[in-house]
């Protein structure tokens, strides 16, 4: 790596950066938007402040480019991310900690969940560390860091505790109609009907068990979804990573420009990509580890 180059917020030696290279983070970010919508306060925020019925898809890609910024932008433009954000936030009444903190707890267990479901060998270890990490991003949304999870055991408590406050009101049935059937040109509709469709149902059976119960639709067993959810990933990872990665706005390649070749993400060679005596080094060799979640045996290689 570049020792005069700015590494960024995280860095080629976290997790979210091999993490957040992997195409499988497509129906990640899906289901974090069904598990959103479940909380109340959080997604009335949502549907009156935000510009989520006018332009649903700008939304959601502004969302993306704001976790591609934190993940693989500079320190600088990170920061400038979080400040706008947190702007946006103030100006439109979305800064409640409550709904600041279900999103952040959403997203972060959407992304690990699917991860480790999908095949890709994180450790209880690996799981920690990227929950810890992400106390980074809480803090550029607004929330005071030492408050948000920091282990996976503490993510898992939190989901406890709200548990009784979550249900599927007006706000939710109008997302989720948007996740099953969003706007498109006339077109697009066969690609929604192709990609899309079989995307959103993939990322919503990747729900807990409590959420299907919420929604009223019930999910096939959780063997079988993990076993779609590989195939599907494995799917994905067929298509050449530079390829994958020229998609706008080119996030991890003007993070390997920035900062050198040899930190290319690989979340399979390096399925932890720090040691906890050691969070400056990578590991040499890989490992087979694989998630709690049923991951499944298979290691895959991204063909370049």
């Amino acid at each position: 790596m570049r020792q005069d180059a700015d590494p960024g917020l995280f860095g080629p030696r976290s997790v979210t950066w091999q993490l957040h290279s992997d195409p499988v983070m497509w129906i990640a970010g899906v289901r974090a938007l069904w598990l959103q919508a479940l909380h109340p306060v959080a997604v009335r925020g949502v549907m009156i402040n935000s510009s989520f019925r006018e332009d649903p898809w700008g939304r959601l890609m502004r969302t993306a480019n704001f976790v591609g910024t934190l993940s693989y932008g500079t320190t600088e433009a990170a920061e400038a991310a979080g400040a706008r954000v947190r702007r946006i936030h103030r100006l439109l009444g979305v800064d409640d900690p409550e709904l600041l903190f279900w999103v952040h707890c959403a997203e972060t267990d959407s992304y690990l969940s699917v991860a480790r479901r999908s095949g890709i060998p994180l450790t209880d270890a690996d799981a920690d560390r990227y929950v810890d990490e992400h106390r980074t991003s809480a803090r550029l949304v607004g929330l005071d860091p030492d408050t948000v999870p920091a282990s996976t055991a503490q993510l898992a408590a939190y989901f406890d505790s709200v548990r009784p406050r979550l249900t599927v009101g007006p706000d939710a049935r109008t997302v989720a109609d948007f996740l099953r059937h969003p706007p498109v040109k006339p077109v697009l509709v066969p690609a929604r009907e192709v990609i899309w469709r079989r995307v959103s149902a993939l990322a919503y059976d990747t729900l807990p068990l409590y959420a299907h119960a919420l929604y009223g639709c019930p999910a096939p067993p959780p063997e079988t979804v993990t076993r779609r959810l590989v195939a599907t990933a494995n799917l994905l990872r067929q298509v050449p990573a530079r390829l994958r990665w020229r998609l706008p706005p080119r996030h991890i390649l003007r993070a390997m420009d920035r900062l050198g070749p040899e930190t290319r993400p690989d979340p399979y060679a390096y399925p932890a990509p720090y040691s906890l005596s050691d969070p400056a080094a990578i590991l040499e060799e890989p490992r087979r580890q694989y998630g709690i979640d049923g991951g499944g045996s298979t290691r895959w290689g991204t063909p370049d």
